[in-house]
């Protein structure tokens, strides 16, 4: 279950509740769907019950009731705790889980994407500085993911260098126009992560205002780190962060982000090759026996926060986080979440394959699977990103 399709269910409780009586409110259009903050629990939270207490003229805790006893019924949730001023906690069921995972290895590097085209169109315009046009070029291919015409223009001709090192290419320059979607999808370097317009979208107007992009310059020329360092270098800071323009980003270390994102990636694709050498493929399933064994031998070896639930959620707001980057032209945020998945995925190379003369059983299969499942969404917020997802590391 994804957070939008639990926020769709938080949204059922209140009608059921104001079907039978029990609220006097108008239902929201939206309920905001999070992760839990500190004191929360289970996997997902929301402050709905905060929202209606005034509109429906009852205590924050008493609301928070009424619509844990509807929420608790739906399919995919096993449990909702109410904690502090009225907070829903929401632990999902394991054949929520297993849905997620079966959906993200079904869609693979697309899981997130918009199943078709949209009636946006987004015409995009920068300066001539590297900053911004690596950005635009990033937030281009994430509004195209999302089923957006996006045309994008820049203010000059671009330096050649910044073609063939960077991978950036511009629609239009200066004041003229140009068809979107004159690029179809490439490969895993994202040259071709940009989603061609169809006959059932229609090119947009030359006369749209432009969503101007302008971000807090790099300090230096970045070509000197390379496609993807530079990249990253350009990328991961909100946009009116001063981006680090250094060597750090080429490092092999876990203090630096992009290493610790396509380790994980690389980590996620030699389990599925150790697997098959051992004759066991992936397969969709509660990762954790009765035995409560996969629990202590990941939580012997790993920070608290870092457990199959965490990675879950973290694989479960993938769509929500691409539909935020686009809204908010914010690819920013798409790195920040790809860090957030690797971090989450750090602990499964230690409990996927079996040990000794242990025989791969159904949990095993069903770890790969989730691995299998954050290497797809890491692949994938990568090639966005148009930046290389390499198996081998």
């Amino acid at each position: 279950m994804t957070p939008v399709e639990l926020s769709r269910s938080v949204l059922c409780a209140v009608r059921r509740a104001v079907d039978e009586g029990e609220l006097a409110v108008a239902v929201p259009e939206r309920a905001l769907v999070t992760v839990p903050g500190p004191g929360g629990c289970g996997d997902y939270a929301t402050n709905i019950a905060l929202q209606l207490a005034r509109p429906a003229g009852q205590p924050a805790l008493r609301v928070a009731e009424i619509l844990r006893s509807h929420l608790a019924g739906a399919d995919g949730v096993a449990d909702v705790v109410v904690t502090g001023p009225g907070f829903l906690n929401i632990r999902l069921g394991g054949t929520a889980s297993v849905a997620l995972v079966e959906e993200i290895l079904r869609r693979g590097d697309r899981y997130g994407y918009a199943k078709g085209p949209s009636a946006d169109f987004v015409p995009l315009s920068c300066p001539r500085e590297v900053r911004a046009v690596v950005v635009m070029d990033a937030v281009a291919r994430i509004l195209r993911s999302q089923g957006a015409a996006v045309r994008t223009r820049c203010e000059a001709e671009l330096p050649q260098e910044w073609v063939d090192v960077l991978g950036v290419r511009v629609d239009t320059v200066g004041g003229g126009s140009g068809r979107p979607g004159e690029s179809d999808t490439v490969g895993r370097r994202g040259d071709d992560a940009r989603p061609r317009a169809t006959r059932h979208q229609p090119v947009p107007p030359d006369d749209l205002p432009h969503y101007a992009l302008r971000p807090v310059p790099a300090p230096l020329d970045p070509l000197f780190l390379g496609r993807d360092a530079a990249r990253w270098a350009l990328l991961h800071p909100a946009e009116h962060d001063r981006p680090r323009v250094t060597d750090e980003h080429l490092v092999q270390r876990e203090s630096n982000p992009l290493f610790r994102v396509r380790y994980a990636y690389a980590r996620t694709r030699a389990l599925s090759r150790n697997a098959a050498d051992l004759g066991f493929s992936a397969e969709p399933g509660p990762v954790e026996p009765s035995t409560g064994q996969f629990t202590d031998r990941l939580t012997s070896q790993s920070p608290a926060h870092l457990t199959p639930h965490a990675l879950q959620t973290a694989l479960a707001d993938h769509p929500r986080v691409l539909a935020q980057a686009a809204a908010h032209r914010a690819p920013d945020r798409l790195a920040r979440h790809l860090v957030a998945v690797a971090d989450a995925a750090l602990p499964l190379p230690a409990v996927v394959l079996p040990r000794g003369a242990e025989k791969p059983s159904a949990a095993h299969r069903a770890r790969l699977a989730l691995a299998e499942a954050a290497g797809a969404v890491l692949a994938g917020g990568l090639t966005l990103l148009g930046i290389d997802a390499p198996e081998h590391l």
